[in-house]
């Protein structure tokens, strides 16, 4: 019995006619969610930056050109301020490199430094490891077939974001 079976016998308990099915499948990816986080933070604890740090450098690597703090923000889900404050924070530390285009100063450009290239190479494998180490019980066919219907579902609950 994993925590959404004791909710749904609980809520049986509490609300008899209330219809718990989504929680088979809502409440455990937010549960999955909520405990990778832990997990990964847990994982980057001592390399001396944050999970949503790490998130920013990997947006601008993925990217591999410098983006504007507004696509950061977008790519992220993470508000302006909060690009700001971690730009502030990595920038210091060497990471990235801001700037603000000659001709177009409606927004900052960011982008990686060298150090902060080496950082995220060194970092990613240790975020993918938490990700592999949870779904490692699943093979490749069981592997694809959740992929499948997650993407259905996050198409879905896109739409309406």
């Amino acid at each position: 019995m994993d925590y959404v079976d004791r909710l749904r016998a609980e809520w049986a308990r509490t609300l008899p006619e209330l219809d718990t099915a989504p929680a088979e499948v809502v409440a455990r990816i937010s549960r999955i969610a909520s405990l990778l986080t832990a997990h990964i933070d847990e994982a980057l604890a001592g390399s001396g930056l944050t999970r949503t740090e790490l998130d920013l450098l990997s947006a601008l690597r993925r990217a591999d050109r410098p983006m504007r703090a507004s696509e950061v923000s977008t790519v992220t889900q993470a508000s302006g301020a909060a690009i700001t404050k971690r730009g502030d924070a990595l920038e210091r530390a060497g990471l990235i490199h801001r700037t603000v285009p000659d001709r177009d100063r409606r927004g900052v450009l960011l982008s990686l430094t060298e150090q902060g290239r080496a950082t995220v190479d060194r970092l990613i494998p240790v975020r993918t490891a938490v990700e592999r180490e949870a779904i490692d019980g699943l093979d490749s066919e069981e592997l694809d077939h959740l992929a499948g219907l997650l993407s259905r579902v996050l198409v879905r609950v896109d739409r309406h974001g």
